[in-house]
């Protein structure tokens, strides 16, 4: 009967834990990224409602060549680009 409890014991014990952790494998935004990610989806939420707001933000856009919300993130020249896109649709300027 000894040998069974322990074995019953060992099945319930937690799982140990790994004592490091992968680095991140993906690429992460710095601090300016992520200002004019939140920017420009705040922007285009406001002015263009949310499912057309995630509609154009996330899809390819001819005239912008690119996904808008890439090149918002990417560069002050591409969010300043995409605003004015979205001024654009939304008729404001």
């Amino acid at each position: 009967m000894a040998k069974t409890e322990e074995t019953a014991d060992t099945s319930l014990a937690a799982p140990k834990l790994k004592s490091f952790r992968k680095p991140y494998s993906s690429v992460r935004l710095t601090s300016e990224s992520l200002e004019r990610q939140s920017r420009i989806t705040l922007l285009a939420w406001n002015r263009l409602g949310a499912d057309a707001a995630i509609a154009f933000l996330n899809a390819y856009d001819a005239g912008l060549e690119g996904r808008p919300l890439d090149l918002a993130i990417a560069s002050t020249a591409g969010f300043e680009a995409v605003e004015h896109a979205i001024s654009a649709r939304s008729g404001r300027d």
